[in-house]
């Protein structure tokens, strides 16, 4: 008999944005594949009325039943924390548990302020950078243009659909990196060349690649029921191109089981790319 999985309710909790609370979270959660997550995201919680209704919902779904919900937090002000911390769920805290030690570590104490992370100098030229790169991705997906690859940071090639153009707006929205993508088409890989439009930037050419189960899923949800979607021509086209990146020594990734996040930082690292945005 299978066993069931459990559900649990998981509140992420912060006086900001709440994507550091999240990320924090999931990225434990994700080591508990056979238990099953209900997720609440309550994200500028920044008075005691906010935080005494969070408290009064994890509360609800505590007397539900069932296991103990999750709490996630990020609050700086001293006071909503204590609030968010008589919740009846099991309770981490980011700042909470880290800031003390740190404080001693450096031997000074922390500002407390919220939305400090934000207001810091700079923060509008750094903003500045990642639109800029995100325009810049944008401006120049699936070969669109060419005539700007002397200012991109660099060019992911690979067969249609293989998350080129994601990975492009990633790299440009989370680290400012001007990605431009360019496809590798059918012709290209009959005749097994790398196209002339790319030869004078192969230094900074990036392949990924996929697997065929995986793109044909893929290009079924474009065009289903195509030669283009086959199971057949979509293996095809990735053994050709694997023999085109082999042949021009072209650093090439397998996306299949890796998301955006995952794929965009593991081509930095493989790539050396400095990130213009820390």
């Amino acid at each position: 008999m299978n066993e069931q999985k459990r559900t649990t309710s998981v509140f992420f909790v912060s006086d900001g944005t709440g994507i550091t609370a999240e990320s924090f979270g999931q990225s434990l959660l994700a080591q508990f594949e056979h238990i099953e997550f209900e997720k609440v995201t309550l994200p500028y919680i920044d008075t005691l009325e906010k935080a005494q209704e969070v408290v009064g919902e994890i509360t609800r779904v505590s007397q539900q039943g069932g296991p103990q919900p999750l709490l996630f937090s990020t609050i700086i002000d001293e006071a909503i924390a204590d609030m968010i911390r008589s919740a009846p769920a099991y309770h981490a805290d980011i700042f909470d548990t880290y800031m003390p030690s740190l404080e001693r570590q450096l031997n000074a104490h922390a500002s407390h302020q919220v939305g400090k992370k934000r207001s810091i100098h700079g923060a509008a030229h750094k903003y500045n950078q990642r639109i800029d790169a995100v325009h810049f991705a944008i401006e120049n997906d699936d070969g669109a243009k060419t005539r700007f690859y002397d200012d991109a940071d660099i060019i992911i090639v690979g067969v249609s659909r293989c998350g080129k153009t994601p990975t492009c707006l990633y790299m440009g929205l989370q680290f400012g990196i001007q990605a431009a993508n360019y496809p590798i088409t059918e012709d290209d890989l009959d005749m097994m060349r790398l196209p002339k439009v790319l030869k004078p930037h192969k230094s900074k050419l990036f392949g990924l690649t996929i697997s065929p189960e995986r793109l044909a899923a893929i290009r079924h949800e474009r065009r289903p029921n195509s030669r283009y979607a086959s199971p057949r021509q979509c293996a095809l086209e990735l053994e050709e191109v694997a023999q085109m990146f082999q042949q021009n020594n072209i650093p090439f990734l397998d996306t299949t089981h890796y998301s955006v996040e995952e794929i965009s930082t593991r081509v930095i690292a493989q790539a050396g790319i400095e990130r213009r945005v820390k």
